[in-house]
């Protein structure tokens, strides 16, 4: 069974985390609609089978502290595919929809909401609940952020969760330092790992490494801001690391693959390096030999992105405002590497479980209209 690993473990622990950060209060408001409008929703049926879409009725009621989205793009993050399987350990009761992450135009807010109105472009998250794969999200308020002017919708959907963890990796946990470090990504051209590679590059001016699988992502790295690339396929990773930095190592490494991959980068650090570990896709944890941190006084840390959102709300939330402030700034340039219709939504999930993505995949459904209300 595909990805059937140790990093659901860390998943679950995340979706669970998360969830409270989104928990929501019930019912106040009805929602002004026709009594037979409908929509369209990706749905989970069944555990493990293709998702089916299906029409919804409108959402009658809207909670106080609740808003109302016209959903325009989702981003599919890992977690959607594990939940729609069932491989994480709180299982969804069917039917449901998945996505957590979406992009759109707030058509209704509830009665307690008042920063946000009608009619502004959002992003929004909600892991308690999800339902993003569909026309109609119902998110809480405090989990809906203004898209930057100069961002489209489907490169919108593309920014919070991938960015926030590598941004929250880097900065809060690895104490990146700007101008002067070497910094190591593994699985680079994913969307975590890409989103590391533009802050590593543009925010911090690191000299980054890009660790991927094949010449195609390797070139695209490049064009991407990474000064080197290993193709693992090819290359063995401690190896080139010694090679391009002539016997140093690297400063940092953010890890998201486990296995041996994780320990040839714990390998490759430098005096007092500081290894992220932030996933485990490989399908493996590995025994790390503590006498390798000890030799050259380096440290391995592990982050968890979603334990933030009740364990430490602050910087949880301070993760999402340095994004989208930097996004704004034009600083980061969130990239999506693939589009697929809502009615394609098995068809990108398995482009996702094939590896054969770069970046970030991103149902699309709606088109961009500046003068539609919707």
């Amino acid at each position: 069974m595909p990805f059937s690993t140790p990093s659901q473990v860390l998943l679950r622990h995340g979706l669970r985390s998360a969830s409270k950060f989104c928990t929501r209060r019930f019912t106040v408001a009805k929602v002004p609609c026709a009594a037979d409008a409908l929509y369209k929703a990706a749905v989970c049926v069944q555990l493990g089978a293709p998702l089916q879409v299906q029409q919804r009725p409108y959402p009658s009621q809207l909670n106080a502290n609740e808003v109302l989205i016209s959903t325009h793009a989702v981003g599919i993050n890992f977690a959607d595919i594990l939940m729609c399987k069932g491989q994480y350990q709180d299982r969804r009761r069917t039917p449901f929809t998945p996505g957590t992450e979406i992009s759109g135009k707030v058509v209704e807010v509830g009665t307690g909401v008042s920063r946000i109105k009608t009619g502004d472009r959002v992003i929004a998250l909600d892991f308690a609940q999800s339902g993003g794969a569909s026309e109609l999200f119902v998110a809480p308020a405090k989990a809906v952020f203004p898209i930057p002017d100069h961002l489209g919708f489907v490169e919108a959907a593309a920014t919070i969760v991938s960015y926030s963890t590598a941004m929250l990796a880097l900065s809060r946990k690895a104490q990146l330092k700007k101008g002067n470090e070497r910094v190591l990504i593994t699985a680079a051209a994913g969307a975590t790992g890409l989103a590391a590679v533009d802050i590593a590059k543009n925010l911090f001016d690191c000299e980054v490494i890009a660790i991927c699988g094949g010449a195609d992502k390797c070139a695209f790295l490049k064009e991407r801001g990474a000064q080197h690339t290993i193709d693992y396929t090819q290359e063995k990773i401690r190896d080139r690391v010694k090679e391009i930095t002539q016997g140093a190592g690297v400063n940092v490494v953010m890890d998201h693959v486990g296995g041996d991959t994780l320990l040839e980068c714990v390998k490759s650090l430098g005096f007092e390096g500081r290894a992220l570990t932030i996933g485990y896709a490989g399908g493996s944890i590995p025994n790390i030999p503590a006498n390798q941190l000890l030799l050259k006084s380096s440290s391995l840390i592990g982050m968890f992105w979603g334990s933030y959102a009740t364990l430490n709300p602050a910087a949880f939330a301070g993760s999402i405002r340095q994004v989208l402030e930097a996004i704004e700034a034009r600083q980061l340039h969130p990239y999506v590497g693939k589009t697929f219709a809502l009615d394609q939504i098995n068809e990108a999930f398995q482009y996702i479980l094939e590896r054969k993505s770069i970046g970030k995949v991103v149902i699309k459904i709606k088109e961009e209209s500046p003068s539609s209300k919707l």
